[in-house]
């Protein structure tokens, strides 16, 4: 898996003045395209397409220092409209505009091709069965967060209070399939960077109908690979999410597809024991 998705950052390469097309990418990866783009994210830590861009105007960059070729023949070359659109991409990344980095000689940023390997570490296991599961319900309610890396999401916190104890336990007397229990579900996610929004989802699986005051979610038929953890809260969680994409996925032959993930969770004091259930394809 990792060969060819070092086979795909080499075609980003030879297609960087052109059309980065992400279809091809995932067929030279042997993926799909929706696998290939959360698995960049998690590998590289930036979004597919902000590496892309960084890349052209890293290649920008040393145009604009030789001083060989006008501003705006730099821009169009690589993918701007105009003076003022490329001006504003090159300050974001480099901290100056094109002209005065000409005039001054300034350092600026770069932006290294990316290649992937495995490392492992060989400290803990990570322990996962494979579970067929038809369409299910659950049942609870939702909002948009923004994504936290590090430490408890402030948004999430806010948002379970708001829910309130009452109608948490009203939830939990629901549940009436696996995973059992109360679970946090997580979808529609913008990208991997802090603060990029997703979809949060309080409930629990279910056969009942919703109460009034609660929504529903349908769950489609899949395939789930399901990853057990142990360990301080809330670290543990997060780490068995970075490990999963970052190692698991690039070592099976499984990849992640379309849909809610789920997280059940059982804290006791500051240590907790997690089950992450995540959408997949062999």
């Amino acid at each position: 898996m990792l060969e060819r998705l070092n086979e795909a950052m080499a075609r980003i390469e030879d297609d960087l003045e052109g059309e980065v097309d992400v279809k091809v990418l995932a067929r030279i990866a042997g993926t799909s395209e929706y696998h290939l783009r959360r698995m960049f994210s998690a590998l590289a830590g930036i979004p597919l397409s902000e590496y892309v861009r960084r890349r052209r105007l890293t290649k920008a960059a040393n145009e604009v220092l030789s001083g060989q070729r006008s501003l705006l023949d730099i821009a169009v070359r690589w993918g701007y409209g105009s003076n003022e659109a490329f001006a504003r991409a090159f300050k974001a990344m480099h901290g100056v505009g094109p002209q005065e980095a000409r005039a001054s000689k300034k350092a600026l940023q770069s932006q290294q091709i990316l290649t992937f390997r495995l490392v492992v570490e060989g400290s803990t296991s990570m322990e996962y069965r494979v579970v067929e599961k038809d369409a299910f319900r659950v049942v609870g309610r939702g909002t948009r967060v923004p994504l936290v890396h590090l430490g408890m999401n402030p948004a999430i916190v806010e948002f379970v209070k708001g829910i309130g104890m009452p109608t948490l336990d009203r939830m939990k007397e629901l549940s009436d399939g696996e995973p059992a229990g109360m679970l946090a579900l997580t979808f529609n996610q913008e990208g991997v960077e802090e603060g990029d929004m997703l979809d949060y989802f309080q409930g629990v699986v279910t056969s009942r109908e919703a109460p009034e005051d609660m929504e529903t979610l349908e769950v489609p038929k899949n395939t789930w690979a399901v990853f057990t953890a142990a360990g301080p809260y809330p670290e543990t969680i997060q780490h068995m999410w970075r490990d999963v994409y970052t190692q698991w996925f690039p070592s099976n032959s499984y990849e992640s597809v379309e849909g809610p993930s789920m997280l059940r969770t059982q804290i006791d004091g500051d240590q907790a024991t997690a089950e992450l259930w995540i959408p997949v394809t062999s």
